[in-house]
């Protein structure tokens, strides 16, 4: 008579078992975390590297102004500071009023800041490009520069530290839209002001309109402390 060993068929009925349970264990979902346990923290997305295509949506708060008196950016509602260049800021402050959503298209730029390329109204479509200013565009003569400037005060909290093309620190936009100018060099001897709600002070020579405020310092510190920073103005 052909018979199975009983201790043989018990270890294959246990192979059996322990290759279910495997299966199972497999093919089971991860149990959902219990009530009160803490959360997995989410994924990092990293931040656009200086120089990669970058965009940002928003609504305008303000705009700013160079110490020329030009509208160079516009300041979103959380903050975010998007530039452009002078020669097309009176067309982009007269296309898009303050309180349009926008759509912003360009490169990321030291401190957080959006070089535009192109800028769209979120509503209605119309944008507007950043191209090169017709070669025959009336400029005004080198020996005029810095004619119109007018002699300034400013004093307030920094919001934001604002960075030479190459990176470096070159001044402070204030709560109040006021923007100061500082030569690299010269914001490198304020590091310690150079900080987002810091209260500053500075005088010196810029321009004052519809849009704001903006001067190139030369005087900077805290209220009542000024350093100056230069026998004669720089040019």
């Amino acid at each position: 008579m052909n018979r199975f060993n009983p201790i043989a068929r018990a270890a294959a009925a246990l192979a059996v078992i322990a290759a279910t349970a495997a299966c199972a264990a497999q093919t089971m979902p991860p149990p959902a975390p219990s009530a009160g346990a803490p959360m997995p923290p989410p994924p990092f997305i990293a931040a656009p590297r200086d120089g990669a295509p970058a965009s940002v949506s928003g609504v305008v708060q303000r705009y700013v102004i160079n110490p020329e008196g030009d509208v160079d950016g516009m300041l979103l509602a959380d903050n975010t500071l998007v530039r452009f260049p002078p020669h097309i800021g009176t067309q982009v402050a007269a296309t898009f009023a303050p309180g349009a959503t926008v759509n912003v298209n360009g490169v990321a730029q030291p401190g957080g800041t959006l070089r535009a390329s192109q800028i769209a109204d979120a509503n209605n479509g119309r944008s507007i490009v950043d191209q090169p200013p017709p070669a025959d565009a009336q400029r005004l003569p080198k020996s005029l520069a810095g004619v119109g400037l007018v002699k300034l005060d400013a004093t307030g909290r920094v919001l934001r530290v604002t960075s030479a093309p190459r990176g470096e620190p070159d001044g402070v936009l204030l709560t109040d839209g006021t923007v100061i100018k500082l030569t690299p060099p010269a914001a490198a001897r304020f590091a310690n002001l150079l900080q987002p709600g810091a209260t500053i002070a500075a005088q010196g020579y810029g321009t004052r309109n519809r849009y704001g405020e903006s001067l190139q310092a030369t005087a900077f510190g805290t209220p009542g402390n000024l350093t100056v920073l230069y026998d004669t103005p720089p040019r």
